[in-house]
């Protein structure tokens, strides 16, 4: 019988190729389901239903993570949620991409933030620079009612002053070790790891 480890590692070779062996797993497949099946409640009570609210993931596991929250939205009896993202270079927990803060690289919105609810949406939250960048973006793009922050993990060590409104999971990762969230649109596994590895 396998061990719960393999289980993750088998589907998705490339969850398994970015992970040390010392790396522990925060977060399981399921626990990622119930997280985002939470989130999309605590979305739908907060605003008084979905018939307001769009979701803008950053890209790119946090478009994802909106895509899902839209379908959990839809499958407890709300409307299609509109669903948008942002494309910010990253300031990244996992010492990818370039120092410094994050850059707008492109959008793709196809609809009016003017009076809606938007809710952004992003895996990690860590230093706070990559949502401001996109609460920047979304300034510029219109005059939303309320901006709200979804994040599947909240790790903590804040440099801006920066809070998420619904968080899956509260992570105190150790100094210097990072935390990785892995999907299986993109990874070809669920899951939240922390771990040593370094950057490809």
């Amino acid at each position: 019988m396998y061990s719960r480890t393999r289980l993750f590692l088998q589907p998705g070779f490339l969850l398994g190729a970015a992970m040390s062996a010392a790396s522990n797993f925060a977060l399981d497949a399921a626990q990622v389901g119930r997280s985002l099946k939470r989130i999309a409640m605590e979305i739908a009570e907060r605003n008084g239903g979905a018939d307001n609210v769009v979701l803008v993931g950053i890209v790119r596991r946090g478009a994802t993570l909106a895509e899902r929250i839209a379908i959990e939205l839809r499958a407890n009896g709300k409307r299609e949620v509109p669903v948008g993202t942002l494309d910010i270079s990253s300031y990244r927990d996992d010492g990818k991409g370039l120092p410094g803060d994050p850059r707008l690289l492109g959008r793709d919105i196809p609809f009016s933030l003017d009076a809606k609810r938007v809710v952004l949406v992003d895996d990690v939250l860590y230093t706070g620079r990559t949502v401001r960048a996109a609460l920047d973006a979304i300034s510029d793009l219109g005059r939303a009612e309320s901006v709200q922050l979804a994040v599947l993990v909240d790790r903590g060590q804040r440099e801006i002053p920066i809070r998420a409104d619904y968080v899956g999971k509260n992570i105190q990762a150790p100094h210097g070790q990072r935390v990785y969230v892995r999907l299986t649109e993109i990874d070809g596994a669920d899951a939240v790891v922390i771990g040593n590895g370094q950057a490809k």
